[in-house]
């Protein structure tokens, strides 16, 4: 018995020291704000329900806090000194402040959160496409604190560049490029609307055979390779069998002795015309 009265005591020593206490957090609209009070963590519903920000907020039940004001930059570096750092490149927005981001290091992030996934950083105030920031990960969720200045400025524009011009993942290549860059670029534009994979496939097989002098009349998938229906600049039409990999030829379509596979799609041309 007397355990019980002594946990209602401390209960009700908490609860009287709450509602005395204002508290810094992070909220997302929508959501909900924490603090731990003599060992004890209280969820509120933030007033007003609206707010996005890292806010100052003060108690007027066990279940509502309200917002006296923003926090100022210094209150929100040191509230996020207290948890890890990660290096994060950001794929596209989610929502509001919200944004889909993705590991610069995938070894680091196995090491600090034993798993490697994109994840959502919250309360973004800085950064584009393919930027890379540092986040705060508090146990539950990551919160956006700096862009990364440490990085190469290029890289953002360079992927920039490569999504204007409808460069498919499997082509993309520039010195510094990792396996992260290239998980990354895929986040980000496979939510593009013109950037799914017909339209990459055919911009990749009308490239090839533009570059051999040829143009492309229509293709079909067969699995591992294309079936690609094309013409040589005199206008006389052949069908190949294309490997999706690396362009390779499977089927020229026409004798080549066995040599097929020792061509690919854009030498196809000049062979062609040659016959």
């Amino acid at each position: 018995m007397t355990n019980i009265r002594k946990l209602i005591n401390q209960i009700a020593s908490a609860e009287a020291e709450l509602f005395t206490t204002q508290f810094l957090a992070p909220c997302v609209k929508g959501g909900r704000v924490r603090t731990k009070v003599a060992g004890m963590v209280y969820t509120f519903t933030p007033k007003p329900g609206k707010f996005e920000g890292w806010g100052i907020f003060q108690p007027v039940d066990v279940k509502t806090a309200t917002v006296v004001e923003e926090a100022d930059l210094p209150q929100i570096a040191e509230y996020l000194q207290h948890f890890p750092q990660i290096r994060l490149r950001l794929a596209h927005q989610l929502q509001g402040r919200t944004w889909l981001a993705y590991p610069v290091n995938e070894v680091d992030m196995r090491q600090r959160l034993q798993v490697v996934k994109p994840i959502a950083v919250h309360l973004v105030t800085e950064g584009v496409v393919f930027e890379q920031i540092i986040a705060r990960w508090n146990g539950q969720s990551c919160w956006f604190e700096d862009i990364d200045r440490r990085t190469d400025p290029m890289i953002v524009e360079i992927l920039q560049s490569a999504v204007k011009q409808l460069t498919p993942v499997e082509e993309l290549q520039f010195r510094g490029i990792t396996p992260e860059i290239r998980t990354v670029y895929e986040l980000a534009t496979k939510r593009i609307e013109g950037f799914n994979q017909p339209q990459q496939d055919e911009k990749r097989l009308r490239k090839a055979l533009r570059m051999g002098g040829g143009e492309l009349h229509q293709f079909h998938d067969r699995g591992d390779y294309w079936t690609v229906d094309w013409t040589t600049a005199d206008g006389i039409r052949h069908s190949s069998a294309i490997a999706k990999t690396d362009l390779t030829v499977i089927s020229s379509g026409i004798c080549l002795s066995g040599y097929d596979r020792d061509f690919d799609l854009q030498s196809l041309v000049g062979v062609m015309e040659q016959q």
